[in-house]
């Protein structure tokens, strides 16, 4: 307990000097070929398909509208069973064509339901309810709004915004970090938002300090992002917010992991199947922030985001700023089309992204690039060779794990040890793949492994859950049971002492005829 007070009150001290975290890979970024131009917003599309799953998890909202209803710009249209997870909302007015099954950007490639709008083109807005005077508002206020509002971690994670903050503010939080390092080659959708909306990404960061209690909040930016600190810092100076600083962190992938960039301002690692908040720290991603701003201070829902369209297979790379639902073609179209070599589209980048099937798939929420890869860009197969033990893949892991071990055991089923070997504690960046000379996938077992993981501890739970049922089941039989055997006893005994009664009445009565008799005879007598 208190070794942890003392990496709470050393991480207070987060962003006064810059550490470095193990492992981790200088990669060439790519980043301004998608710069070089404003950000610019995506035509209305002739039909919008929103996924109903939009958040980390496995779950669907549940359908708020039918085929052939109307709807307004921002409305709810789907609504998950837990609260707490928000909704869905449209991205802009028109009319419900239907609810069906389609591609919905999963990186298993699986299709999934989705509400298809069609644009009136009138862009008519639902009622909107800001918070006002957030300021000074109360911490659940801002909290709900956020809900409301549907907001999910914008950095990948899309992880409820609200519940998240809510957990980080009751353990105490004293430190804000906004995410700004995109340290993912080609993606530069956060870069962009702060250039272009700097002082938005002020507000958020004062209103999501405020909503979790914290004393100051801090925005990490790559330090090669020099036009980025002079804005921000001259939106700092404008809005004269007070407790809100920019930090410069080096340029290494994979920093913008949150527990990477942790480590990065405070020489402090999270522990392992810890949180963040454990350290007094809360990380958020400067687009979700900018949509906290939004969402608080005018009352608008998350519809729409900056997404990175880059890449050799696209003509010109550039961000976009895209509403949720609307088909990825539309942006390469946007962008001038593919080059006759394209290859692969992908959702992410090239080092955690993963393939799209097809270009009908929908922007969503956790869509943050797409890259267009051309034949060149693509590392042609190579036959898998045996593990050397060279131990590259460990001296680049940013998580501090030997991957040469966990494959190992991955590959032969001891899904017990790997888990203990720090399985679970994998990042999936991909760094043990890229250098690996053996050209094994590491990162394709590790995610088996990590979803085998996930299955014997879902199974385990599910067994553990039908003997817990099992064993109450019996333990109720043998109660009603014995509360049988009780009541038959007891009545027993009630017949018993009734009958006992009724002969001791019996007898009583008896004696008292013989008495009756006795004192009849000697009265004859006399």
């Amino acid at each position: 307990m208190q070794r942890q007070a003392e990496a709470v009150e050393r991480a207070r001290l987060a962003g006064e000097r810059i550490h470095h975290f193990h492992g981790g890979l200088r990669l060439r970024h790519n980043k301004k070929i998608s710069c070089e131009v404003p950000l610019e917003r995506v035509p209305l599309p002739a039909r919008l398909f929103v996924p109903l799953l939009q958040h980390a998890g496995s779950d669907l909202a549940n359908a708020l509208v039918q085929p052939g209803q109307a709807v307004l710009k921002g409305e709810p249209i789907g609504a998950y069973e837990f609260p707490d997870r928000g909704f869905v909302h449209a991205p802009t007015s028109g009319t419900i064509v239907a609810i069906e099954n389609g591609p919905i950007a999963h990186p298993g490639g699986q299709a999934g339901m989705r509400v298809v709008i069609e644009p009136d083109g009138l862009e008519r807005w639902t009622t909107l309810s800001p918070c006002p005077n957030w300021p000074g508002a109360d911490p659940q206020d801002l909290l709900e709004t956020m809900r409301r509002a549907g907001l999910v971690g914008l950095g990948g994670a899309v992880f409820p915004t609200s519940t998240k903050v809510q957990g980080a503010g009751a353990a105490g939080v004293h430190t804000l970090i906004l995410n700004g390092a995109e340290c993912e080659p080609y993606i530069s959708c956060d870069e962009m938002l702060m250039r272009e909306q700097a002082g938005k990404v002020i507000a958020g960061a004062r209103i999501l300090r405020r909503a979790v209690g914290a004393e100051r909040a801090i925005i990490a930016i790559e330090d090669q992002m020099g036009v980025v600190e002079q804005v921000l810092k001259k939106a700092l100076a404008a809005s004269d917010a007070e407790h809100v600083e920019v930090v410069r962190v080096t340029t290494i992938y994979p920093e913008g992991g949150e527990r990477q960039l942790i480590q990065v301002l405070t020489g402090l690692e999270v522990p392992s199947g810890g949180l963040p908040q454990d350290l007094g720290l809360l990380v958020q991603n400067v687009g979700t922030a900018a949509a906290a701003a939004d969402a608080v201070i005018e009352g608008k829902p998350l519809i729409e985001r900056v997404v990175t369209v880059s890449g050799n297979g696209v003509k010109r790379p550039r961000n976009l700023v895209a509403l949720f639902g609307t088909p990825i073609s539309a942006l390469i179209e946007q962008c001038g089309g593919y080059e006759d070599d394209v290859q692969r589209l992908v959702l992410g980048g090239p080092m955690m992204g993963y393939a799209l099937p097809t270009d009908a798939a929908p922007v969503i929420k956790a869509a943050n690039c797409i890259l267009a890869l051309t034949a060149k860009d693509i590392q042609a197969p190579q036959p898998e060779m045996p593990c050397i033990r060279c131990g590259e893949c460990a001296r680049v892991c940013p998580a501090v794990l030997l991957p040469q071990t966990l494959h190992w055991q991955a590959s032969n089923g001891q899904w017990d040890d790997a888990r203990d070997s720090g399985l679970m504690d994998c990042i999936e960046c991909g760094c043990c793949d890229f250098v690996c000379p053996s050209h094994i996938p590491l990162l394709d077992w590790f995610r088996h492994g990590k979803g085998m993981v996930r299955k014997r501890a879902a199974e385990q739970a599910a067994a553990d859950l039908a003997r817990q049922r099992f064993e109450a089941r019996e333990e109720r039989l043998a109660r009603i049971k014995q509360d049988r055997k009780d009541r038959i006893a007891a009545k027993k005994r009630q017949m018993s002492e009734s009958s006992e009664s009724k002969k001791k009445v019996a007898e009583a009565l008896e004696r008292a005829r013989k008495a009756r008799e006795a004192r009849s005879g000697g009265d004859d007598k006399q």
